[in-house]
């Protein structure tokens, strides 16, 4: 890009006066990022071009990643250690007297997701471009994202996400690219060519304008894209209330999962998912169809993923233009339809595997209905020859059944691939959850454990530590990740250890000031850092987190000789607008830190923090920090998790249950370097299928359960009468469905060994050591070589 600092400050100065018509020296700090922004994506643009170029004449497969979210965070700094000039261009903004940082805080995180889907989704777009890979992203452009997270009162207010406030630099809108997308309307048969065929007639149309967003890899030429689709009003249709028109038009990509709990919700929902899959799959076909080869090799040439459940539209959206517009047979299309579409399973909870009311599915998308009212007939016509007159067994595989189409019943159906994300998530899918699938498809079904690119989540987020890494094993780790395991030569090391705690108490120290700063509330950097940050969800059981500081609390309050090793909790979740259990537990945790926090007694032992508003990068700022990994979910119910990759990445320690990649962490990091407690997967399956479990007896018997749960209604909360009812009563009324009180002995004393050990310094410095030696396999690159070779059949270009 630029040979030499002052070769990039001339380029800067001349292009700031021409793009903001005004003299440096005149110019605000908003000027400068924009200026850089657009200096940035203008130098990648020739390599953009020649890729897509690269990609167009090939005759290597391509890859499209369909997902609901992409959660990037901020790109500034990001695609400058990518393109190889962050320190050139760092050193010629710091001579021009402009700070780097500075301009990162101007940018904002992308509201393009919510939690761990959204990064993985952006983690592996990452190593696409930086494994030299023909991947490109597809989702929606939210103009608001999900919301902005203010607590009021202790309670999670949602207010509109502004990150488009000032544009976005990164981003190219290509108009002339645009899809128009119908909705509602009748489905006409006619005869053509002897034929029975069908046109969408009375429609009220949509248009898709794409925009396009560069992904650049880590020190190579490749630069895919992401593509994200805005909706607009179609500038054809005649409508009456043409306001009324515009106003439901553009709510489809006004936030990200709009509140379902009404029926205008769920049609809201269901509208972003085919525009989504309509878009990019008519866009998908379109720069197949101008490379001129017969329909029949898009499986051959193209691979499209779905990312969880959101995007199965593309299944019965595929069929239908080869159908439609291709003119083809059904056996046909069927046959290309499902050997182009793989499909990634996130979840285990029922709740989440979407299901959408006939009555509001079939008027809204009538082809798509049609086609996946057939794609079900001729299953469970399948079926019916596999396992004649077993009803149940087609009962319980039906697509559409009880009035309801089930979308991971679709995905199992029309997809090549069905994959887990962790092992133990895979085994359960094939072996309880989707085990009747996995009977009649077998071959489908495999694994690939999730993993976050060590790009952002170390180098990036954690120079300091990165640098210590470089200067012990040299760089060979950047590009190939798993080369940090190397790092275990050093576990004897005392000067590489102590600098390595060094390291950490500086970002503790870092972190601390910056919690000052935007809350004022003073911390202990020479305190255990203990970590929960996920989104809010009763399964991942923050619950069980503020129950336990409750209990530490009250033996402070409450014996004199009872000292606790310094300790910091720190929260960051946000919970859906709708999830009102959910935002019960945030009021919780911000009550009893305001509790904790205001008591002078025990300001040198205890402090908690809910970090307002988590984000990406929010989390970029508190892994280096972290001491303590809160990965307590259910066991059986978090698919993965990415959060527990990320922290033990940068040295912190997984308290946790056996379950998602937990269970490889602790293979890969040795049980002696990792807190596991609770209940198993197997035996939480055992209690679902069994019974068995019964609350009330862990709340009659065990005096330290009995204390905290009283105190959730006794007026332990003076203002906050009668708030906390719903969690009483989900934990003993309704028998605890995530078996908080069971795990909560195993917590409590899970924790007594991490103070234990923390309190050896020498030990724990080791101790996570080890942590970030084995967390090479979980970077994303790993994950992406394996969809490639295993699934898409891709191979770098």
């Amino acid at each position: 890009m630029f040979s030499n600092k002052q070769e990039f400050q001339q380029a800067f100065l001349k292009r700031l006066e021409m793009l903001c018509g005004k003299p440096f020296k005149e110019s605000t700090k908003n000027d400068h990022f924009l200026t850089l922004g657009q200096m940035i994506r203008e130098h990648v643009s020739s390599n953009w071009i020649h890729t897509k170029e690269k990609y167009r004449t090939s005759q290597e497969k391509q890859v499209y990643y369909l997902s609901i979210e992409f959660l990037l965070g901020r790109l500034l700094r990001h695609n400058l250690m990518n393109l190889g000039i962050e320190e050139l261009v760092e050193g010629g903004l710091q001579e021009l007297g402009v700070d780097l940082e500075e301009l990162e805080e101007i940018e904002s995180d992308a509201g393009l997701g919510n939690g761990g889907l959204g990064r993985l989704a952006a983690c592996f777009l990452d190593s696409l471009s930086s494994l030299n890979l023909p991947g490109h992203g597809c989702g929606i452009r939210y103009r608001h994202g999900l919301f902005e997270q203010k607590f009021v009162d202790g309670y999670q207010v949602e207010l509109p996400e502004q990150w488009l406030r000032y544009g976005q630099v990164w981003e190219i809108r290509k108009t002339d690219l645009a899809v128009e997308v119908p909705f509602w309307g009748e489905i006409e048969s006619y005869f053509e060519n002897n034929r029975l065929s069908f046109r969408h007639i009375n429609a009220e149309v949509v248009t898709a304008v794409p925009y396009d967003l560069p992904v650049i890899g880590y020190h190579t030429d490749t630069v895919n894209t992401l593509r994200l689709w805005s909706a607009e009003p179609s500038p054809y249709p005649f409508y009456q209330d043409v306001m009324k028109y515009k106003r439901e038009t553009e709510a489809i990509s006004e936030f990200l999962y709009p509140d379902d709990t009404h029926d205008d919700g769920k049609i809201l929902r269901l509208k972003q998912q085919y525009l989504l899959v309509s878009a990019s799959i008519r866009s998908i076909i379109r720069s197949f169809r101008a490379t001129h080869r017969p329909i029949n090799e898009l499986p051959n040439r193209i691979a499209i993923h779905i990312n969880d459940t959101h995007p199965v539209m593309a299944i019965p959206e595929l069929m239908r233009i080869l159908l439609d517009e291709e003119k083809l047979g059904w056996e046909e299309a069927w046959d290309i339809t499902t050997n182009t579409i793989s499909y990634t399973n996130h979840t285990t909870l029922s709740e989440a595997l979407e299901k959408w009311p006939v009555r509001l599915f079939k008027p809204l998308l009538p082809r798509i209905y049609m086609i996946i009212e057939e794609i079900n007939r001729r299953f469970c016509e399948k079926l019916w020859e596999i396992n004649p007159g077993d009803w149940d067994r087609i009962h319980n595989m039906s697509i559409i059944v009880n009035d309801e189409v089930k979308m991971a019943h679709l995905a199992l159906v029309g997809s090549y691939s069905v994959n887990g994300v962790a092992q133990i998530h895979t085994d359960i899918l094939k072996n309880r959850e989707m085990n009747l699938f996995y009977q009649v498809f077998p071959e489908k079904f495999n694994n690939k454990t999730n993993g976050i690119t060590h790009r952002r989540w170390l180098l990036k987020s954690n120079p300091k530590l990165s640098s210590l890494i470089t200067s012990a094993i040299g760089t060979g780790w950047i590009q190939s990740p798993q080369e940090l395991i190397k790092l275990t030569e050093f576990k004897e090391d005392k000067g590489f250890l102590d600098k390595l705690q060094s390291v950490k108490q500086e970002n503790k120290e870092r972190f601390s000031q910056r919690v000052f700063e935007q809350t004022g509330i003073t911390i202990d950097p020479h305190s255990i850092f203990d970590v929960h940050v996920k989104r809010l969800h009763a399964y991942k059981r923050q619950l069980l987190n503020v129950l336990h500081i409750m209990h530490l609390y009250n033996r402070l309050k409450e014996d004199s000789s009872f000292r606790l090793y310094p300790r910091t909790f720190i929260f960051g979740a946000k919970a859906s607008p709708g999830y009102y259990y959910a935002k019960k537990i945030i009021k919780l945790i911000n009550t009893v830190a305001e509790k904790i926090n205001g008591d002078p007694a025990v300001q040198d032992q205890l402090k908690v923090v809910f970090l307002e508003n988590y984000r990406v990068s929010v989390a970029e700022e508190l892994f280096p920090a972290a001491d303590v990994s809160e990965q307590i979910s259910t066991a059986s119910k978090e698919a993965s998790g990415t959060g527990n990759m990320k922290l033990m990445m940068n040295g912190a320690l997984t308290v946790g249950t056996l379950d998602g990649a937990n269970v490889e962490i602790k293979e890969r990091v040795g049980l002696e370097n990792i807190f596991i407690f609770g209940l198993t997967a197997e035996e939480v399956l055992h209690f679902y299928q069994k019974g068995g479990y019964h609350s009330m007896e862990y709340y009659h018997h065990d005096k330290k359960i009995r204390h905290v749960i009283d105190q959730l209604t006794n007026g332990y909360f003076p203002d906050v009468d009668d708030e906390f009812e719903p969690i009483y009563d989900s934990l003993l009324i309704q028998n605890d469905q995530y078996f908080v009180l069971r795990d909560f002995d195993s917590y409590v004393s899970i924790h007594k060994e991490v103070e234990r050990k923390f309190k050896n310094r020498d030990q724990w410095i080791k101790m996570s050591l080890q942590n970030i030696a084995a967390s090479g396999y979980f970077s994303s690159d790993r994950t992406i070589k394996e969809y490639a070779d295993d699934i898409w059949k891709i191979k770098p270009v």
